[in-house]
This record gives structure tokens, C-alpha cells and sequence, in this order.
């Protein structure tokens, strides 16, 4: 889901002193400048001599929120609700961050908060929807979001937050309306993923891959919460059926010299493949799950790129690489797998999982965009392009990689060696 926006706003307060009123003034002029330093400066000097100003509080922990510190902007901005309860200002933005944080419940709270008290807020509610949405109650997300379009309809996010929301609780027409109306803010990060969701409801041809911003966007909102989600609620296990999978090949009695894990996320993967590798090496477009796998202790290394960008700039480099329900968001396998193998030392491995189309043979092509906005992709044709690509086939084997919607998602761990 996109990001609910930073309320930098602030609420008048009474008898505020002059000085300190001016010195909010400027710090929120450089703040909104994108002066964070200056402005982080300011605000400090501020709360020194008034510690209980709560508008200073707030807009700093809107700039640690911008800068990606959840915890510490939770924390002040808590004490700014803790001295002003009834100012919707400043429970938005509690609401807000803590949904970035991935506290959704608590998240849901303090909009309704800030709702009931300003029933008008476009953030306030597209932040409810989505946060709605993220607890899987994506019905009891339509009327926030609906009433979000209707009060700012220039805002093209809320419209494709309101599309994914309609998509996911059934009501596939107003999903199609709704991403075709973001598509027509010519917003160039939110037209790609409004095509990308068109193309899921059947509505355009499936792209060779899930927009980088999508995925970026759809990872940093669910860091918080990705480990505990995908390995309770969802069954995911992945990383360890890999992991099984090369222990089980007979190919690694020792650990390989290097080893990278595409899609690192928060480190589900890396701690499965950990033993198999002296040193470790992390790659993910999400920042903030990047943040969580440094917390894992297992990486030597962290990158921050899109692997079609990464692979090519490192040849031979790796004795290993391993991409757990990382392909599934590439149509066209045929550019990663070239790269993959460009990225392996001679005789190296490739280790990865894929979704299967259904019955094997994917339809009409050799993958097709599922309604889990993941690509699904045809055996025969995946080992094809695996060929192709100079990866040759050493152990495969078909497993179920997680539940969806109650469902068991199908897929295969394949093991190839640089040929």
C-alpha cells in the first residue's frame, strides 16, 4: 500500500510565548524547505527551553518519520497526543506513523481518534483504509477510502489505494474504475502500478515484471510485521525447504566460500542459509526490510538495488546465489537468470523458488500475472529458459510454498549449476 503521507501540520496553541512561536515558524519553514538538519536543529533548541511544546514534538517526529526512525517518531509524537488528547493533528499522525510501523490495531485507533474529531481529513482517512486493508479487512476499508476520494479526487495514491482495496474485497468493477482513474493522473510511479494492477483484473497485458516501485513500497510497509505474518498467519517455508533442497543434493558438505541471497527481506532466508556459506551477502530494493536483516546478524554485507541493476556489475563474484519467492514478481525470467548466472563463480549454484501456473503448463504463455499480483509461472517453459540462460538443472522438486486466502500456493525450488 503506499504511504499515508507526513502530517506536518500544527495546532495553535494558547498563550503560546512569541519567541518560541517564531522559532516553530522557521524550523517548519526549513522542515517543509527539506532542510531536515537545519530543521531537526531548530526543533531541538526549541523543546531545550520548551520541552512540553507539543507542535515542536509532533513535526519532529514527523522528520524521524520521514528519515525512516519509526520508533523514535512514535515517541514524540506520543508525547505531543500525551499533553494535547483532543487535537486530531497530532492523533493522525500517531496514526499514521504507526501504521507505517506496522502497529496496524493501534494504527486503526488513533485515526478514528483523529477522525471523530475531524471528520474532513483525506490523509487521516486514506491512512484508515489502508491500515484496514493491512488487517486483511479490506470491506471495512472501502468507505474510509471512498470518502478519501471524494474529498481530494486530484490525490491519484488514494485512488489506487481505494482500487487494491476494491480488488481485494471483490468489488473487481470499482477496482477497474478506480486504477483507471490513477492511471490518468500521469503520475509516473503511480500509472505503472495502477497498469500493473489492471493487468491482474485482466484489464492489460501483464508486464515482463512488477514495477520496482511497487515492490519497494509493498516491502517497506510490510517490514514491521513480515516475518511473524508469513510464518504464522500465511505458513510460509520457503527459506527452509531450500535450504533443504541443497543440504539434501549432496553439494554442499561444506559451506561455499560466498554467497548472496536475492530478496533478502528481513532475513527469513539468510538464517536458512547461513551454514551453507562462510560469507553472506544481502540484496533487497526495501530499505526498511534491509534495516530489519541487518537486526538477523548473518550478513557480512547489505545492498540496496534492483537485481537486474546489481547482477551485471558484479560478475563471478558468487559460489552461491539463492532467491527465495523473490522471481515471482518478473514476468520475462529470461534477463534475471542471465544475470544470475553472469553473477556466479564457474561451476556455482543457483538456488530458487517460483509459483507454478496451474497445471503445469501456464495457459496460453509461459507465465501469467496471478491474483496475488504475483507471476505464476509454466514448468516447461521456466526449465527452457533455465537452459538458455546457461544454468543447468542438478535437483528440483514441487512443494507448497504458503496459504493464500486459505489456499495452498503451489510452487517448485529448483537447484542449477552454472553450466
Amino acid at each position: 500500500m503506499p504511504r499515508g503521507g507526513s502530517r506536518g501540520c500544527s495546532e495553535p496553541a494558547a498563550g503560546a510565548v512569541s519567541g518560541d512561536a517564531a522559532l516553530l515558524r522557521q524550523a517548519a519553514a526549513r522542515h517543509a524547505a527539506g532542510a531536515l538538519d537545519e530543521a531537526e536543529a531548530l526543533y531541538t533548541r526549541l523543546l531545550a527551553r520548551s520541552p512540553r511544546d507539543a507542535n515542536a514534538l509532533n513535526l519532529l517526529g514527523t522528520l524521524h518519520r520521514q528519515r525512516g526512525d519509526l520508533p523514535r517518531a512514535i515517541g514524540l509524537i506520543r508525547r505531543a497526543v500525551a499533553l494535547r488528547p483532543e487535537a486530531p493533528v497530532f492523533l493522525a499522525s500517531l496514526g499514521g506513523a504507526l501504521a507505517e510501523a506496522g502497529q496496524l490495531e493501534p494504527a486503526v485507533a488513533a485515526l478514528r481518534a483523529a477522525l471523530a474529531r475531524r471528520p474532513d481529513d483525506a490523509v487521516a482517512l486514506r491512512n484508515l483504509g489502508q491500515a484496514l486493508c493491512g488487517l486483511g479487512q479490506a470491506r471495512a476499508a472501502l468507505a474510509p477510502l471512498r470518502q478519501a476520494v471524494a474529498l481530494a479526487p486530484e490525490a491519484a495514491e488514494t485512488k489506487l489505494a481505494l482500487a487494491h482495496a476494491c480488488r481485494e474485497a471483490g468489488a473487481l468493477p470499482e477496482a477497474i474504475r478506480m486504477a483507471e482513474a490513477a492511471l490518468a493522473h500521469h503520475d509516473p510511479d503511480v500509472a505503472g502500478q495502477a497498469r500493473f494492477l489492471l493487468a491482474a483484473l485482466g484489464r492489460a497485458p501483464a508486464p515482463e515484471r512488477a514495477p520496482a516501485a511497487y515492490v519497494r513500497d509493498l516491502f517497506d510497509q510490510y517490514a514491521p510485521r513480515f516475518a511473524a505474518d508469513l510464518t504464522g498467519r500465511l505458513g510460509y517455508r520457503t527459506p527452509a525447504a531450500l535450504a533443504a533442497l541443497l543440504r539434501d543434493s549432496g553439494l554442499a558438505p561444506a559451506p561455499v566460500e560466498g554467497a548472496l541471497d536475492l530478496g533478502c527481506g528481513t532475513g527469513l532466508s539468510g538464517l536458512a542459509l547461513a551454514p551453507f556459506a562462510r560469507r553472506l551477502e544481502g540484496l533487497d530494493l526495501s530499505p526498511r526490510m534491509l534495516a530489519e536483516a541487518a537486526r538477523q546478524g548473518c550478513y557480512a554485507a547489505l545492498h540496496e538495488a534492483d537485481l537486474l541493476d546489481f547482477l551485471p556489475r558484479h560478475p563471478a563474484a558468487w559460489d552461491l546465489i539463492a532467491a527465495a519467492d523473490v522471481l515471482n514478481y518478473l514476468g520475462d525470467l529470461g534477463p534475471a537468470l542471465a544475470a544470475l548466472r553472469a553473477a556466479l563463480r564457474p561451476g556455482g549454484l543457483a538456488l530458487f523458488s517460483v509459483e507454478l501456473a496451474e497445471g503445469e503448463a501456464g495457459g496460453e504463455g509461459p507465465y501469467a500475472l496471478g491474483p496475488g499480483l504475483r507471476y505464476r509461472h509454466a514448468l516447461p517453459a521456466l526449465r527452457a529458459t533455465c537452459a538458455a540462460a546457461g544454468l543447468a538443472g542438478v535437483a528440483e522438486r514441487r512443494d507448497v510454498l504458503r496459504q493464500e486466502q486459505g489456499a495452498p500456493v503451489d510452487g517448485v525450488l529448483m537447484l542449477l549449476r552454472r553450466a
